[in-house]
């Protein structure tokens, strides 16, 4: 049985290390409020510090980087950023929280000792963000990045002339396809079903697209290649057929779930479960609990709204406190 130890009460406690929470560290930092950011452990694929970027190896669309960058590079020079004006880091996961009173707490385990540590604030900025649903083959984790991508409007600038497939059936399916003929030579979408999820404007547009193609009543059983991506093996669930796709690259298109099971019962969330914020601010329902990026995001899920999001959840969090 692991015993619990209690830490003194910090004016902010920030969850989660990927854009936005780096970005909040660095403003709540700057504002003398001394940020304590639990970072998650390296072992959790929800939980992961640095969060997607960290798998990601080129980012050519974060502003002020001409020539791009690598995702952990990015993610390494944004927490050194926050630790220069003295944000503190600890690389633990948060097990569970109680918002029902101030201060505001958060358990987590100690990384040396195993034992279960309580963290008191006064304001919480939770920046879990929200992971890609995956295949769940094998090669995933050899090819991500190395042709094999979740997102479209980050990726698909580098898939220029190629051969693509994406994999999926719904909206988000359809939207990175039609996104991925202004660079692909052909887009395949191939989809486990004969008719698709997607609302029917986006079929309209989908069908309508000479770039576009569908494999119908088909999974993926493998990713073809050993450092970058080379095809598709899939089979139908009809006819039990197997064929070869032969692609450079792959779109992973089958959803996206945040990383917000731990707050179950204590911030209010959608159907999908994001968490719901004030329009046009950061706060959740609980006074002095904020959300920034991905986990409260569920329509742009880029590094630069998230990190837009981190600034402002830590002005919020500022202006919260100031007003006690």
């Amino acid at each position: 049985m692991t015993q619990t130890n209690a830490t003194p009460v910090r004016e902010v406690l920030i969850i989660g290390s990927g854009p936005s929470g780096l970005t909040a560290a660095i403003y709540a930092a700057r504002a003398n409020l001394s940020p304590l950011v639990l970072e998650g452990q390296p072992s959790s694929t929800s939980d992961q510090p640095g969060g997607q970027l960290m798998l990601t190896t080129d980012i050519e669309n974060f502003p002020g980087f001409v020539d791009g960058l690598a995702g952990p590079d990015l993610m390494a020079n944004m927490r050194a950023q926050a630790a220069r004006f003295g944000a503190e880091f600890l690389t633990t996961k948060v097990e569970r929280v109680d918002f029902s009173a101030q201060p505001l707490r958060v358990w987590a385990q100690d990384p040396n000792s195993g034992d279960e540590v309580e963290h008191m604030a006064r304001s919480v900025i939770v920046a879990t963000g929200a992971r890609s649903l995956m295949l769940g083959l094998p090669a995933e984790d050899r090819l991500i990045s190395r042709g094999l991508s979740t997102c479209a409007t980050c990726d698909g600038f580098f898939f220029r002339g190629h051969r693509i497939a994406v994999i999926g059936g719904g909206d988000s399916a359809l939207e990175e396809a039609i996104f991925l003929t202004k660079f692909a030579e052909t887009v395949t979408v191939v989809h486990r079903r004969k008719e698709l999820r997607a609302s029917k404007i986006m079929q309209d547009r989908a069908y309508k697209n000479p770039k576009i193609r569908f494999v119908w009543d088909s999974v993926v059983t493998d990713i073809a290649g050993e450092s970058k991506v080379e095809g598709l093996h899939l089979r139908n669930l009809v006819s039990g057929e197997e064929q070869l796709l032969e692609v450079s690259g792959v779109f992973v298109a089958i959803g996206h779930v945040p990383n917000t099971a731990v707050f179950n019962g204590h911030l209010d969330m959608d159907e999908s479960g994001y968490l719901l914020t004030v329009p046009g601010t950061t706060a959740t329902k609980v006074p002095g609990v904020f959300a920034a990026g991905d986990v409260q995001d569920s329509k742009y899920r880029q590094a630069i709204t998230a990190a837009g999001s981190g600034c402002m959840a830590a002005i919020d969090a500022e202006r919260w406190l100031e007003a006690l």
